[in-house]
């Protein structure tokens, strides 16, 4: 218990906190969890099943993506050769019934109004196409 040292003569209470409970009960604590910490390792052995790794072969063997480029003045072409909104739905459905499917890569110029290129993802998804993508250009570093 702790005694009031000093020259009060009203018996307050001490206010410093003794630390050296804490300090006991932390130790205590500490061994504790060092006890029971190596006893927490699994006692039911399995044996887990192993992992089959098999290299994709898609990656080898990568079908060229058809890519159609939308001017802004809206100007169609097919893998870079001139193509009509017709030419481009009979190759689109050709390439839809292919397996696996190439995917579609949509050229837009920067000023091409989204409408346009809108309608050619409309007709690449009316025609069953399931990877419609778009080509930018990417960030400069620096």
């Amino acid at each position: 218990m702790a005694a009031s040292v000093g020259n009060k003569e009203d018996g307050a209470p001490m206010a410093e906190i003794n630390v050296t409970p804490l300090v006991d009960v932390m130790l205590v604590l500490l061994i504790i969890f060092m006890i029971t910490t190596p006893l927490m390792n699994h006692k039911v052995k399995v044996q887990l099943p192993q992992a089959v790794v098999q290299k994709k072969e898609e990656k080898k063997q990568q079908i060229p993506p058809v890519t159609i480029t939308v001017t802004e003045a809206g100007e169609l072409f097919l893998n870079d050769e001139p193509a009509t909104r017709q030419a481009i739905e009979s190759r689109l459905s050709v390439e839809a019934q292919k397996t696996p499917q190439p995917p579609v890569q949509i050229r837009g110029d920067k000023t091409t109004p989204y409408r346009l290129i809108n309608e050619v993802v409309k007709i690449a998804q009316a025609q069953g196409m399931a990877k419609v993508g778009f080509v930018t250009t990417p960030p400069k570093k620096g």
